[in-house]
């Protein structure tokens, strides 16, 4: 596994769509597992392929980061993934790895179903609310080449103060 670097701010990638996966296999599985290292390294909750330059519809994520050893982690791993259901509404801040120092509340669904493929290509739903449905939406979002701050007029996105990590 690898640490791959972040794109942040207004690389190109970040505002671009990502290809559905077609092929699977080992490339995919060292994708995943390098996303989920990368994610964990920079103390993040989700992570899309586009963030770190890869246009492929690729997404892990893990809303409850707090074992030691990476080994013990139980991440999510989502290729292909699309939203099929969504319910309630819910308003909570926002950051994103992608964009250090800047968050917003944002306007989400509490309830989301996602169908997804797994690494091997097997197809499976899962649901998500309140943070998970949060995450899910928003690392999504990041394969359609959108960003949390795209929901925000510039008075709603918050910058950090020298010291404070968004």
């Amino acid at each position: 596994m690898a640490i791959r670097i972040i794109r942040k701010g207004e690389d190109q990638a970040l505002r671009q769509k990502a290809k559905p996966v077609t092929q699977f296999g080992p490339a995919i599985h060292k994708l995943l597992d390098d996303m989920a290292e990368t994610m964990y390294h920079a103390d993040g909750i989700g992570l899309a392929a586009n963030q770190i330059g890869i246009l492929k519809r690729l997404v892990v994520i893990d809303v409850a980061p707090n074992e030691d050893s990476f080994a013990k982690r139980a991440w999510i791993e989502l290729v292909n993934p699309e939203i099929i259901a969504r319910e309630g509404e819910q308003h909570e801040r926002e950051a994103c790895l992608s964009l250090p120092g800047l968050s917003g509340i944002v306007e989400r669904a509490a309830y989301v179903k996602v169908r997804a493929q797994d690494r091997n290509g097997e197809f499976f739903e899962i649901e998500g609310r309140d943070l998970l449905a949060r995450c899910l939406q928003h690392e999504i979002d990041h394969l359609d080449g959108i960003l949390f701050i795209d929901y925000l007029r510039p008075d709603q996105i918050e910058r950090a103060t020298v010291g404070e990590r968004s």
